[in-house]
């Protein structure tokens, strides 16, 4: 049976991949996080951009991607276009350019509508690890492991523990969007 402190990691995976999710959706500044979910065809196997470039900050708004080999510049240029980023990408000698695009009104709400999305994710995945616990708190009981007491307590520590991750994951959107409605 499941104990309260692996619950608790449990659901603290939930609020990293909401976290990792925000971290890739960019608020009108550059940052390198945001080509994290971007894989390039290279040597016969899809890998990060990280892997193939050095990617790093030109300005607030333009990321300059390095290439270690060359020819993979159309590659790495072709991906970006795929992912959809809304970035535009212009190509030079060296490498690549990735330049983000001010945000409009009409863009900073169409992000919020996307992180509101992300979050019900989150939320749906935390309710799918408390109703898996929650079925084994029933069925050690069923079992005769763990008494009618014990099963109400458990249950009532592990919704304390969703609840405090709801209200993290709620902390991480709010957050979240503050940057990009006020950026």
């Amino acid at each position: 049976m499941i104990t309260i402190s692996e619950t608790k990691e449990l659901l603290q995976g939930a609020m990293s991949w909401l976290e990792k999710e925000f971290s890739q959706v960019h608020t009108g500044r550059a940052t390198p996080l945001l080509l994290d979910s971007v894989f390039v065809e290279s040597y016969g196997s899809k890998m990060p951009i990280k892997n193939v470039a050095s990617v790093n900050v030109e300005d607030a708004r333009t990321l300059r991607i390095a290439p270690w080999d060359k020819n993979q510049i159309k590659d790495i240029e072709r991906a970006i276009a795929a992912a959809n980023l809304g970035l535009s990408v212009s190509v030079d000698d060296a490498g690549l350019r990735a330049h983000f695009p001010v945000l409009t009104t009409e863009n900073r709400q169409r992000l919020v509508k996307i992180l509101k999305e992300k979050l019900e994710e989150a939320r749906i995945s935390a309710r799918k690890i408390r109703e898996g616990i929650m079925d084994d708190v029933k069925k050690a009981e069923k079992d005769g492991d763990i008494s009618e007491d014990e099963r109400y307590r458990l249950v009532e520590d592990i919704q304390k523990c969703v609840d405090e991750v709801n209200n993290s994951l709620e902390g991480i959107f709010k957050k979240k969007e503050d940057e990009v409605l006020n950026q």
